[in-house]
Formats: structure tokens, C-alpha cells, sequence
């Protein structure tokens, strides 16, 4: 008998992005009830057993920005997180509004300040930066901002830092897309560099994608509501219906693996259930993964990336 090569991972992330809510019962394009395709997606994932240890949504929560749209999203993922038993973690994007997200997402007093913070996981760092610009679709990340996410950096966390951000630091394959980028991207290469952040995630773009930035993996999540096809003529730009997918991200003591779960499955061709795969894995001669994630270290540790 031998062990797999990895333990179980150290933290799960559920990475959700650009759920387009929608105040009223109100449809994207007349035909999308985004309400809908989300409450779809959540049921995929309890109905898997995935427990991760928080729950990460990388922007455009409401399409308008509107309070009863928050207040529709905080009933759908609320209950869930609570069963799953994971923290959730919001972020700003450019249909949001950072007033109204303030008060109806944190029941904190609004105002329009950048919804910057960070949330501890157990010894993972997870920075929230918001790459928005009021008013506008392209992202931007003021000279503030920067300086924070340096000093926040400065200290190492025990399990590295996740930076979770709306505007992906990565080109676009479609070129439309080069209209609402994040700008001025060198200024936050040049904090990130060096430092413990182990992954970006990030959304904005409507479909699945990967890159480096600063030496760091870049990990983009397609929406809830309806993605962008890359199948579409050279040059332009088909938003359909289909295609909804989620990622789940696996932090490992060295590695940490990011996945695209797509929600909707045409046709399951075989299902071998969690004693099966045990039986399977006795029998090629391997052991099982460990149900106990370690603790996390109590001096920080330098993490390759």
C-alpha cells in the first residue's frame, strides 16, 4: 500500500462571479432570470457535499446596483452558506453600487470610499480590492488603495493571501473586453510582486479563463447568469444563455488547484459513489485521502507560487 502524493487540501474556496441580480423579477436580455440560474447553481453544489470554508463572490452582485436585489441575494446565499457552513465574502464590481452594497450586504452605513478589506480564514488571507470606478465599466485602483494593499502585504499570513478583485489583470480573449479592463495594471504588478499572494481570483469577463500576473496564477470565473461565447466570430462578442459555471479552489500546503465546475451536465454517463471510489483506490493499492486538514502553522510561512 501507498498514500496518494497530496493529504486533503488545507482550505476550500467556492468562487462564484457576476450573479446579475436583478430587483423585481426583472430578466437580462428580457429571457435570463438570474435569480434563477444562481439559486440552480447553489443547488448543484449542496446537492455535491463540497463544504468549502468560504464562499467568494468576485462582483456584479446586483445588475443595477439595487437594494432589493441584494436583499434577494442575501436570501438565496445566506441559508446555503449556513447549512454548507462557510464564511461568506463579498466584492464590489462595476454594476454594483458601493453605497447600497455597504448597507444592504453588511448592514453598515453606505458611502461611496472603495469596499476594500480582509478577511482571516484560519491562518488564509483573503484581500478584497475593489476595482471599480463609479459610474464607469472599466476598472481602475487609486493610489490609496495601492498603498493599503502594500502595508496590508507587508506580514506574511500563516497560509499565504488569496487577492479576490472584480477586474482581472489578465488580457481578454475577446477584444471588445479591452473597453472595461483594469487599467493601469503595472502600478499593482508592482505591489504584488515579492509578496505571499498565492492566487488572484477575479470575474468580470463572463467566461473561464487563466493567466499569470506577477508570477501569480490568475484565476477568472465565468458567471451565473450567462456567459460570453468564445466560439463567436473573430472580433465580436455572443452572450448566451448557457454555459454557467462556478470554480472551486483547493489551497495546498504547495500548490493550490483551481477548478471550473460547470453547472448544467447534458447527461451523466456513470456515477461511482464515494465507498465505490474507496474500494477502487484498496484495490490499486492506494490509501485514502485524510478527512483532517492540518492546523494551520503559527509562524508565517514563505510559500512558492
Amino acid at each position: 500500500m501507498r498514500t496518494a502524493e497530496y493529504p486533503a487540501p488545507e482550505r476550500i474556496l467556492l468562487h462564484l462571479s457576476d450573479t446579475h441580480l436583478r430587483a423585481g423579477g426583472s430578466c437580462l436580455f428580457d429571457l435570463v432570470d438570474a435569480a434563477d440560474r444562481l439559486s440552480r447553481a447553489l443547488a448543484v453544489i449542496e446537492a455535491s457535499a463540497v463544504r468549502p470554508d468560504a464562499v467568494v463572490f468576485t462582483g456584479d452582485l446586483a445588475d443595477q446596483g439595487e437594494r432589493e436585489a441584494y436583499a434577494d441575494l442575501r436570501a438565496l446565499v445566506e441559508p446555503f452558506a449556513a447549512r454548507v457552513g462557510a464564511r461568506v465574502i463579498w466584492v464590489m464590481g462595476n454594476h454594483d453600487d458601493r453605497a447600497t452594497f455597504r448597507r444592504a450586504l453588511w448592514d453598515e452605513l453606505g458611502d461611496a470610499e472603495p469596499v476594500d478589506r480582509v478577511d482571516e480564514l484560519d491562518g488564509l488571507r483573503i484581500v478584497t480590492l475593489d476595482s471599480t470606478v463609479p459610474g464607469h465599466h472599466h476598472g481602475e485602483l487609486a493610489e490609496e488603495q495601492l498603498v493599503w494593499l502594500a502595508d496590508v502585504l507587508k506580514t506574511p499570513a500563516p497560509l499565504g493571501t488569496i487577492l479576490a478583485m472584480h477586474h482581472p489583470p489578465v488580457p481578454s480573449v475577446l477584444p471588445l473586453a479591452a473597453s472595461v479592463e483594469l487599467r493601469d495594471q503595472s502600478r499593482l504588478r508592482n505591489v504584488l510582486r515579492g509578496s505571499d499572494v498565492r492566487a488572484i481570483i477575479a470575474g468580470h469577463l463572463h467566461y473561464s479563463t487563466f493567466a499569470t500576473f506577477a508570477g501569480i496564477p490568475v484565476s477568472v470565473a465565468s458567471s451565473t447568469c450567462y456567459a460570453q461565447d468564445l466560439t463567436v466570430p473573430t472580433g465580436g462578442t455572443r452572450p448566451q444563455d448557457g454555459a454557467q459555471a462556478f470554480n472551486l479552489v483547493h489551497l495546498y500546503d504547495d500548490t493550490v488547484v483551481h477548478s471550473v465546475v460547470p453547472v448544467d451536465a447534458p447527461r451523466t454517463l456513470e456515477h461511482i459513489d464515494a465507498d465505490e471510489a474507496q474500494r477502487r483506490l484498496m484495490l490499486a493499492g492506494v490509501g485514502p485521502f485524510s478527512d483532517v486538514r492540518r492546523d494551520a502553522p503559527t509562524e508565517p510561512i514563505a510559500l512558492p507560487r
